[in-house]
């Protein structure tokens, strides 16, 4: 091939065929895949369901037997085969179907998958059929040769006469001249099938065919064939009885005295020679055939020719292309192997052979091994590869890549060695007698059938005269007997089964009869395949070839069960049944083979089509076989009995002696059948079964077995040993010795591999390994020292003969010495198999070898000196002369080891042997010695006969020791029986019943005589016996001093109790029911209790230990007037009694401590029986009273303390409060301490009303403060923040969050701005007129309400903007008045400090400002600085009044925006937006304006929200003297206009801003609009300005009548005053003067207040007061006093400002009895809520 063309991918042919230069190796090669749904398989629809019945099988054979086991059975495969053997095992064959969960998963990947076949003719695979076919062509051929053509068939009865059938007839009866004698012609021809009609012509045309045809040529044979004979005896070195045949596939490396040297030039001329004659001449480039196949004969143009055949024997059914179709059994087509050629070599990935001797026979296995690589095709003799001979498979090499894609079959068996040649010339160009080529003198003939050459002087008798007809040598005319099965084609698994298929449909397409009804042939039956297999086999003229791919070697292709290596997580892969792990299972011997044994150990596949057969064997080494099915049709196998083994092959060699006269050992070659008719005649017994897919098929040891498919199938195989096998191993391979066939293994290496348990990873010897081991190593043991002994002595005599009687010194008596010639050493070496195999009987010389120094060939001692290896004289070989004798194992160590075997399988025997010498020797044993026997029986792991008996022996005397030891050694423990005490009410369960008349039984007096009585009977020894018989003695002597004791017992006498304790203890020892312990025990108990109940008289004891000591004494019949009972029970009673009277005082709703006190006083003093919990009860509620009153006490003298700094803190005060209130009286002093809390409380009341949390918890307004103090910080500051030039923010930073911002000190500070001086955070807007720069946040201003171009003013430059607040701003006057009232307060005041510092600094800011707030002094230059400090007083949470006032008058002076100057500010309110109440979402919920429209279910939640809502208005105007209720809340409905409201002006535009064109359009109130119209929205309760002049005093004290006089009468009272205001009431001149009322400002203001509420109201109003009575102020303007709108998502946490807290639905009957005090409370809990979420 050129340099530039690249190598063409392999191809695979759908026939078969593989192309002459395959570049690849077949294992790269690539096929479509089978289609695994196509064929046969377990568990899929296309599985053959085994048949119910049983068919009719031809020749009346029967079934094998079948097995299912099940899922337990098919756990462990050994033990089901060993439990299935006794009877499967006289079938050969059985079939075992597993269960159907058991599927095993296809692993080959049949894209790669390619092997090759061997090609089978039917007709000559039959033994009959094969001698008759050969005799006849062997007939024709010696015909020819005498110028006579037998051309056709000879006509007898116008029918072919059978002349082979003639022969073995005639034969049968003595010799043509016997037969003619006897006249027993007619005779002949009926049983060759002619007519009885003529018999007379009939006899004659017999005997005359009979001496044209066959007289001559048995004259001739009788002439010819012991020459022949001869010479095959000298090609295979041996006698042809026993054969010394070798194997097709091997050929010797060793130099035999009959070959050239290995380098000679004829040694490397055969190679060549050898190499031409297999048709591949020396072209590394052409195809590789089989090693020994022949290039394909051509026409023979004489011979036998039948008479349906056009030239040639061929077939009727043979194409006319195709080869010739019968080739002579004696026309070998592979030449004779020279000898001394080198072994054909397998691929690097086949199992290695061992090369041996002059060509050993090979087993089964050896006659198929795989194709070689092409790529490999020079290297036929690398010394890696082994010899393709054997079935040894040597672990494969980690780096060898399988090359190979298939194994083609048996080769034509070859020639064994011949006598030296001319290795130089070719066949044909030499005599193969002599060995020499054409001489002048001579001529050289050359065989028409085996084209080999011979003088013919050298031929017997010698030819003169070159004949000029065809020749044929008579080695061809007589017969060698060598046959065999030609290659066939490479397939993949998907083209074998398409070939498969085509050749089944084609053959049977028209031989099946019409079915009229399915209008078709009708189906192919396996009846049909069966009776048609057999009859193609003897059939003598029909010649149909199939193709059968067997013995692949799955170490090369991959086994078709998963396997560790390439499917580890497959749990088929580890499964027992894994054709790939039963060889080495535990329980088989060939776990102790050191190596793999291919198609031994290691699976073989084998894919099978129609007719494709293996013929009749035994497994090698008479092992068990098992054969599983992955997938296909039926293979059909038969079976025959190991028993019958030597019948079966008796009939053999009598029906077909002619092969057996050259190849006696072709039982082991796998190509002859015989049929199951003739093998039941000769008394064989044959036995069939039907194998499908998912079934094992399992043969037995020594079990004859042959077979065929029904069609394309996969089979797997391999062989197994368990135990049992040993006997037929040791047979098998003697038999293989018998006819110098190399076995696979050595089996004395297996048995001492085993011995010595080197292979069982430490596991040792067991003894059922040591059972079948025992005998085995016996028997080879006895040999062994036999043969060596043998083998001396025949040394010793020669030696002696050639020493002249002389002594001898021989190295074998341990006296080494040069007299001694022999070399002798004992090496426990290993050493390769070849080394260590006979030279002659190819057995393996494991134990002993004898090897010949000079030429290296090893023999076993019985051929060893007696078998030439080398050219000395027998005598000089047996003397040792230049010859070595090894021994493996020394005579000693094979003693040792056969002892500790003999001993381990001894183990059971010995035992047994002891125990019968125990028994004999002592009548009465002693359990000991018993125990000590058993436990070592137990401990032998093995089954004893007499193990199960001793065992039960040994268990009964047990259970009586232990039943003994209840009544000698236990104690028993201190009880009371069930049925007396407290448990004589107590029902029992049917098993505690039962339980306890158990223990009665066992616990009777009697069973201790029993089990005296019972130890006589048993007959044994022991301690417990003696033990036993003293306890009786015991118990007798007891039973007598308790009647004793008891006849003169007092029960008050304390000297009598330790008599009757010591006695009762006595009884109770003997652990058995003895009537005086129980009495004892009565006696005691009374004796005991009375004893207890003296000692707790006059001790303290609770109420509970009384009665319990009184039902106990009843319970032991203590008698009534006993005088501790009689105690017992009067203390009793007087305990109950106080019992309940301290229950029902503490239970009392008033406690009355002077009687607690005086019970507790009197449990103490009389030491009455009382209930500890009780007792504490009441002294706990006397501690906490005491303990209070103490506190309280103390807290009311420290709070009249004048150092204000030393009376008690606000926060003691509470705690003590609340420990007062889980008080159920309150102890004396308390009503002082909560006049004075009342006291400290208003204080901080007013506080919260100055800071606009009224109605925030109190413990709010300590946290507001601190709030204030850290943004005046900020606001106030005059120390870093200055005035300056408006600044730029120089970055963004994120929203402020809860956390400070930065302050000045802080090294990360910035410039601050806006109202709140911090630094730049979140959005930020910039006022158009002074350019400082705003947070959104502080201003409540949307961040998705800017735009781009919009302009802002800020509410420093423009006064009319509002800045939103979220509480009010307290005057700094009022705070400094609030704070000289501290001195005053009974406690200390959480809020002093931090008041103090909001004071200071708020002085120090007026101090420092006073210069700019001089109407004098200031000047308009100024007016910047002014903006500036505005703005800081604006952020501040406190009012400057004066100062706010002034700056802003200032501004709008120099800088007017305003076209009116701003009112003058007294107050500064919250702004937050009110929030609907529970009752305004109430009704908005349900679309009603009046609560009285409300569903009848929910009505009464409405009317106790409403009257919360109007007890907490009437509470706030209560607590102080200017609380109004708030009148922009509507309770009901949305909020309605406001009642203190003004009319609203218009608002002038604010420059750069438009009021309707975006979301900063600010409205304005007007010059008077407050800063605040609106308090705080969740109580619907505000703080009025009393400053502002909007309301008069007198609503708040008008004509001397308080607001509480108003509004609370009752609790009904603010209702009734609603109920009348709203139906016209007001015109009544009632008891309260409600008419009078309505005219004053007060009146009217709580008036329009109800009126309000609904729109009923409002209209009574207007009625009342006129319709201008609610002024112009919507709930819109209401709702958004700043103009600003609501935030928007970027602003998070703006809403939190405006959130309110609504009032919590608390229970009516938690404000009852508690005032307004409660309301109060809860108004201050949301208020808390409400300041958090702002601080939020």
């Amino acid at each position: 091939m050129g340099g530039g063309m690249k190598p063409k991918p392999a191809q695979v042919y759908s026939n078969g065929y593989h192309p002459t230069k395959p570049q690849n190796p077949l294992s790269s090669m690539r096929s479509a895949p089978l289609d695994l749904s196509s064929v046969e398989r377990r568990g899929q629809p296309t599985a053959s369901k085994e048949p119910v019945t049983k068919r009719t099988r031809p020749h009346g054979l029967e079934e094998a037997p079948s097995y299912c086991p099940t899922e337990e059975e098919w756990k462990e495969p050994f033990e089901y085969i060993q439990k299935i053997s006794a009877e499967a095992q006289h079938f050969g064959i059985c079939k075992i179907i597993p269960p159907p969960s058991w599927n095993p998963d296809f692993a080959i990947d049949t894209e790669k998958f390619h092997f090759r076949t061997r090609k089978q003719e039917l007709n000559s695979v039959e033994g009959s059929t094969r001698a008759n076919l050969t005799y006849i062509d062997a007939l024709g051929k010696f015909h020819k040769q005498q110028g006579s053509n037998l051309t056709r068939w000879p006509f007898v009865d116008k029918k072919p006469l059978d002349l082979y059938r003639l022969k073995k007839a005639v034969e049968a009866r003595g010799g043509f001249e016997k037969v003619c004698k006897l006249k027993k012609w007619a005779e002949i021809g009926r049983d060759l099938g002619y007519s009885g009609k003529i018999m007379s012509s009939l006899s004659t045309s017999l005997k005359n065919s009979y001496q044209k045809w066959l007289c001559p040529y048995e004259d001739y044979l009788r002439i010819a064939k012991p020459g022949v004979h001869q010479q095959l005896e000298l090609e295979y070195g041996g006698p042809l009885t026993p054969s010394p045949a070798p194997s097709p596939m091997k050929r010797s490396n060793a130099n035999t005295p009959s070959g050239p040297l290995a380098g000679s030039p004829a040694r490397h001329a055969t190679d060549a020679l050898q190499a031409t004659m297999n048709n591949h001449p020396g072209d590394a480039d052409r195809d590789i055939s089989m090693t020994d196949a022949s290039p394909l004969a051509p026409p023979v143009s004489s011979g036998f020719t039948a008479i349906n055949s056009g030239g040639g024997f061929t077939a009727v059914n043979s194409a006319a292309s195709a080869s010739v179709g019968f080739r002579s059994a004696n026309r070998p087509l592979a030449p004779a192997p020279a000898p001394g050629t080198p072994p054909v070599s397998s691929s690097k990935s086949t199992p290695d052979y061992r090369p041996s001797g002059l060509g050993p026979a090979a087993t089964k296995r050896q006659l198929s091994v795989e194709s070689l690589d092409p790529g490999n095709k020079d290297c036929g003799t690398d010394k890696e590869d082994g010899d393709a001979g054997s079935r040894r498979s040597k672990r494969l090499k980690k780096d060898a890549v399988p090359t190979v894609a298939g194994s083609h079959m048996s080769l034509f068996r070859p020639s064994a060695p011949r006598i030296p040649k001319d290795e130089t010339l070719a066949p044909g160009e030499k005599c193969e007698q002599c060995g020499k080529g054409k001489e002048d003198n001579s001529f050289l003939l050359v065989c028409e059938s085996c084209d080999h050459g011979y003088h013919g002087a050298c031929l017997d008798p010698p030819i003169k005269i070159k004949p000029d007809v065809e020749w044929n040598c008579p080695r061809c005319l007589v017969g060698d007997g060598q046959f065999g099965f030609e290659e066939g084609g490479l397939y993949s698994l998907k083209q074998f089964q398409e070939k498969a298929g085509e050749f089944k449909q084609g053959y049977f397409e028209n031989k099946m009869p019409f079915d009229p009804v399915l209008n078709c042939h009708r189906p192919v039956t396996e009846d049909d395949v069966e009776q048609e297999f057999w009859r193609l086999v003897a059939d003598l003229e029909e010649t149909v070839e199939v193709e059968y791919g067997a013995d692949i070697h799955c170490t090369t292709h991959g086994s078709g069960f998963p396997t560790a290596e390439k499917n580890p997580n497959n749990p088929y892969a580890t499964d027992p049944w894994n054709l790939n792990l039963l060889p080495l299972h535990p329980d088989s011997l060939f776990r102790h083979i050191k190596s793999d044994i291919s198609g031994m150990t290691v699976p073989w596949v084998y894919v099978g089509m129609i007719f494709s057969t293996f013929c009749w064997h035994n497994e090698d080494h008479y092992a068990y076989s098992a054969n599983y099915q992955h997938f296909g049709a039926t293979k059909t196998w038969y079976g025959i009995p190991g028993e019958d083994a030597e019948k079966f092959e008796n009939a053999m060699r009598e029906a077909v002696p002619e092969l057996f006269e050259t190849q006696p050992d072709l039982l082991f070659q796998l190509v002859t059948l015989l049929t199951p008719e003739q093998l039941k005649k000769a008394g064989v017994r044959v036995y069939a079964l039907d194998q499908r897919a998912g079934q094992f098929v399992i043969t037995f040891p020594q079990a004859y077995h042959a077979g065929f498919n029904h069609g394309f199938n996969f089979n797997e195989a391999v062989n197994f040993a368990p135990a049992d096998w040993e006997p037929y191993g040791l047979a098998g391979v003697e038999r293989m010795q018998q006819f110098r066939r190399q076995p696979c293994f050595s089996h004395d290496e297996l048995l001492w591999t085993a011995a010595e348990g080197t292979t069982s990873a430490g596991a040792g010897l067991t003894i059922q390994t040591a059972k079948w081991l025992a005998p085995a190593l016996d028997r080879i043991h006895q040999r062994e020292v036999a043969l060596r002994r043998l083998f001396v002595d025949r040394h010793h005599f020669v030696a002696d003969v050639k020493t002249h009687g002389r002594h001898h010194r021989c190295v074998f008596n341990g006296k080494a010495d040069v007299e001694c010639a022999m070399t002798f050493k004992i090496d426990d070496v290993d050493v390769p198999e070849e080394e260590y195999a006979c030279f002659y009987c190819k057995a393996f010389t494991y134990l002993s070898r004898f090897v010949c120094l000079k030429t290296g060939k090893v023999l076993c001692l019985q051929h060893a000196g007696s078998h030439p290896c080398c050219d000395m004289q027998e005598l000089d070989r047996i003397a040792g002369k230049d010859h070595a004798l090894y021994y493996r194992k020394s005579d000693e160590a094979l003693s040792t080891v056969y002892k500790k075997v003999a001993d381990k399988a001894h183990l059971p025997e010995a035992w047994e042997e002891k125990y019968e010498k125990l028994l004999d020797e002592e009548a009465t044993p002693s359990l000991r010695t018993l125990r000590n026997l058993l436990s070592e029986g137990e401990k032998i792991p093995y089954e004893l006969p007499s193990l199960r008996l001793l065992k039960m022996f040994v268990d009964r005397c047990n259970h009586w020791v232990e039943e003994a030891t209840n009544y000698t050694v236990r104690k028993q423990q201190v009880r009371r029986k069930n049925e007396k005490g407290g448990q004589s009410g107590a029902r029992k369960s049917v098993g505690s019943s039962a339980q306890d008349q158990k223990e009665r039984e066992m616990r009777n007096v009697d069973n201790v005589y029993r089990l005296l009585d019972e130890a006589e009977q048993i007959g044994f020894d022991c301690p417990e016996i003696l033990q036993l018989k003293e306890r009786a003695e015991a118990i007798k002597t007891f039973i007598y001093n308790a009647k004793q004791v008891l006849s003169q017992r007092t029960t008050e006498n304390p000297q009598n109790l330790e008599v009757v304790e010591e006695l009762f203890e006595e009884g109770q020892s003997f652990n058995v029911d003895i009537p005086e312990v129980e009495r004892l025990s009565a006696v005691l108990d009374q004796l005991r209790w009375n004893d207890k109940a003296k000692g707790k008289r006059g001790c303290f004891v609770t109420l509970k230990d009384v009665q319990e000591l009184i039902e106990e004494g009843e319970t032991l019949k203590i008698p009534i007037y006993n005088d501790h009972l009689a105690f017992f029970k009067s203390q009793m009673d007087s305990g109950q009694l106080w019992e309940k009277t301290a229950q029902d005082l503490i239970r009392a709703e008033n406690l009355n401590y002077s009687q607690l006190q005086a019970l507790s006083d009197q449990a103490q003093a009389k030491a009455l029986p009382v209930t500890p919990e009780t007792l504490a009860a009441v002294d706990q509620l006397l501690y906490k009273q005491r303990e209070a009153r103490k506190q309280i006490m103390d807290l009311n003298d420290r709070s009249r303390d004048p150092d204000y700094r030393k009376r008690p803190k606000y926060a003691e005060v509470l705690e003590v409060i609340k420990k007062i209130e889980e008080l159920q009286a309150k102890p004396a002093g308390t009503l002082d301490l909560e006049k004075e809390q009342k006291r400290h409380e208003d204080w901080m009341r007013k506080g919260k009303k100055l800071f606009g949390k009224s109605n925030a918890p109190l413990h709010i307004l300590k946290s507001h403060m601190d709030y204030v103090l850290d943004r005046n910080f900020d606001c106030f500051d005059i120390v870093n923040d200055k005035p300056r030039v408006p600044a730029e923010p120089a970055s963004r930073e994120p929203t402020p969050d809860n956390t400070k911002m930065l302050r000045w000190a802080d090294p990360k500070f910035r410039e601050v701005f806006c109202i709140c001086r911090r630094t730049e955070a979140g959005m930020m807007i910039e006022c158009e007129l002074c350019h400082e720069w705003y947070h959104g946040k502080c201003l409540k201003i949307a961040r998705g309400k800017v735009k781009e171009d919009d302009k802002y003013t800020c509410p420093i430059c423009d006064w009319r903007v509002k800045i939103p607040r979220d509480a009010a701003r307290p005057k700094l006057e009022d705070l400094i008045s609030w704070y000289e009232e501290v001195p005053g307060l009974p406690f200390q005041a959480e809020e002093e400090e931090v008041l103090k510092k909001i004071i200071a600094n708020a002085q120090d800011f007026r101090n420092h400002i006073a210069a700019y707030c001089n109407s004098i002094v200031a000047t308009g230059n100024e007016a910047e600085t002014q903006r500036f400090y505005l703005r800081k007083i604006e952020g501040a949470e406190i009012l400057l009044a004066f100062e706010t006032n002034f700056l802003r008058q200032e501004l709008h002076k120099w800088s007017p925006v305003a076209p009116e100057p701003p009112p003058v500010l007294e107050s500064s309110k919250s702004t937050r937006k009110p929030r609907p109440t529970k009752l305004q979402k109430m009704l908005a919920q349900y679309g009603v304006d009046d609560p009285d429209d409300l569903p009848e279910s929910v009505k009464g939640k409405a009317n106790s929200l409403k009257r919360k809502q109007l007890n907490a208005e009437a509470a706030a105007m209560a607590s102080g003297g200017h609380m109004a209720t708030s009148p922009g809340a509507n309770p009901y409905g949305a909020p309605g206009g406001s009642f203190f409201s003004r009319h609203s002006s218009d608002q002038p535009q604010t420059p750069g801003l438009s009021m309707g064109s975006g979301p900063h359009a600010h409205h304005s109130h007007g010059p008077e609009s407050s800063s605040s119209r609106h308090g705080r929205s969740d109580s619907n309760t505000t703080t009025m300005d009393l400053d502002s002049g909007a309301i008069h005093p007198s609503f708040f004290m008008g004509n001397g009548i308080g607001v509480q006089q108003l509004l609370i009468t009752d609790n009904n009272s603010t209702h009734m005053l609603e109920e009348r205001l709203l139906h016209g009431g007001y015109h009544d001149g009632g008891e309260d003067g409600l008419n009078m009322n309505l005219n004053t400002e007060a009146g009217k203001a709580r008036a329009l207040e109800i009126f309000s509420r609904t729109e009923v109201g409002r209209r009574r109003a207007e009625e009342l007061y006129g319709r201008d009575v609610w002024g112009g102020a919507s709930a819109a303007d209401d709702n958004d006093p700043i103009g600003i709108g609501p935030g928007a998502e970027g602003d998070v946490g703006d809403s939190s400002i405006f959130a309110d807290l609504m009032i919590d639905e608390d229970d009516d009957d938690r404000n009852k009895g508690h005032g307004d005090s409660h309301v109060m409370i809860d108004e201050e809990r949301n208020e808390a809520a409400s300041l958090m979420d702002a601080q939020a």
